[in-house]
């Protein structure tokens, strides 16, 4: 199975890994440099609970416990 990781290298070239990523052995990676910086003011920590906290916000019932915030249309 493939996966993507979004990841920040500085000037040095160092990588940093804006997420966990758990492999049970050694795998090979490639490295795509974009022409973009990173997004700026961005907290990391965000980011990284970002996948977590989607799994939690998106089921159904916290659709129906915060459904009243959602104006009729």
């Amino acid at each position: 199975m493939m996966q993507t990781v979004e990841a920040v290298i500085d000037e040095r070239g160092s990588v940093r890994l804006l997420e966990p990523v758990r492999v049970a052995r050694s795998h090979r990676a490639l490295v795509t440099i974009l022409d973009e910086e990173p997004a700026a003011g961005v907290h990391e920590t965000a980011l990284l609970s970002e996948r977590a906290l989607a799994e939690d916000w998106d089921r159904p019932e916290e659709e129906a416990a915060w459904s009243y915030l959602q104006q009729a249309r």
